[in-house]
């Protein structure tokens, strides 16, 4: 099968714009998302989402500060990864399993109304 060179710069631009065409608003309730951060996440990534919450200092690998640029150029569906399933090598763990599908899109309504996505200039 011969593929035109229209159609692999047409295939490249979709993948390298696929970051940005996937980091769009989570529809979840930023409220209820607050709450579920502040019960669940806060402890490690701190009030202002900085990664400095009270348990960060007993920590061996330091929490994400999700006011980053690095954090906050992630798209919806990389911070969703990491919330559900955790990331590896470190204390965050998955919360599938102990959170609904629901009050994970909730917090990361939350997460992206106090740290917007801020796609790499």
């Amino acid at each position: 099968m011969k593929i035109t060179q229209a159609a692999a710069v047409g295939f490249v631009a979709i993948l390298l714009g696929q970051s940005w065409a996937v980091a769009q608003d989570f529809r979840g309730n930023t409220k209820i998302g607050q709450a579920v951060y502040e019960q669940h996440c806060l402890r490690c990534h701190g009030l202002a989402l900085d990664g400095r919450g009270p348990d960060a200092p007993y920590l061996i690998v330091a929490p994400t500060n999700l006011q980053t640029l690095k954090s906050r150029s992630k798209s919806d569906w990389e911070l969703l990864v990491a919330v559900t399933h955790g990331v590896l090598f470190s204390p965050m763990h998955g919360w599938r399993g102990r959170l609904t599908d629901e009050q994970i899109t909730d917090v990361l309504a939350y997460i992206r109304l106090m740290a917007p996505f801020d796609a790499v200039s």
